[in-house]
């Protein structure tokens, strides 16, 4: 093949369209304290590979009446889903692009928390760092099933960081970097 055939060549495969890939990427958040819940949940943003669906969406537990009750025991809990103020106020910890098959896993995790048993908030046992960790769990991820922090989200999430020191943010974007899937 000449010089001037490979250079054309070259050019075209440059110009050829290319499909976008597909990829969902999961990031976990933060919300300081306050009277708005959860404290700390998960995103999920981009295309899935299996439908092409785009998706843009997030997922916390909390109880669903935030009253006094909470400290004394189990109260109905809920999956909630925020709105993007809320999502922009929160911190962004770490993201995580995801298989199919995480992907998957995640919503089934999601749809497994939403159809427990009544009551099934507590504040002890079964809150929105409860159901964040069992996530990031699912994800491969370590976490400390024996934390101190199951009441204190952001120390959590950082926790979780700790334990996953490829999860790191980059401090010229002060957004996360993301890290690619791998099957464990």
């Amino acid at each position: 093949m000449s010089r001037l055939s490979a250079l054309f060549l070259s050019l075209l495969l440059l110009l050829a369209p290319v499909g976008a890939r597909a990829e969902v990427i999961a990031t976990f958040y933060s919300h300081d304290f306050g009277d708005h819940f959860p404290h700390t949940f998960f995103t999920l943003k981009g295309t899935v590979e299996a439908t092409g669906e785009v998706v843009d969406t997030n997922y916390g537990f909390t109880a669903k009446n935030v009253t006094p009750a909470i400290l004394w025991g189990s109260v109905l809990g809920m999956i909630e889903t925020k709105d993007a103020k809320y999502v922009a106020k929160s911190n962004a910890h770490f993201t995580y692009r995801l298989t199919q098959e995480q992907y998957d896993t995640l919503l089934a995790h999601v749809e497994t928390w939403r159809n427990k048993p009544q009551k099934s908030y507590n504040l002890n046992k079964s809150n929105c760092v409860h159901f964040v960790m069992e996530a990031a769990e699912l994800l491969g991820l370590k976490v400390n099933r024996q934390s101190k922090l199951f009441k204190k989200p952001k120390s959590f999430v950082l926790e979780v960081m700790s334990l996953n020191p490829e999860l790191v943010l980059d401090p010229e974007l002060h957004t996360p970097l993301t890290v690619e899937a791998s099957n464990n």
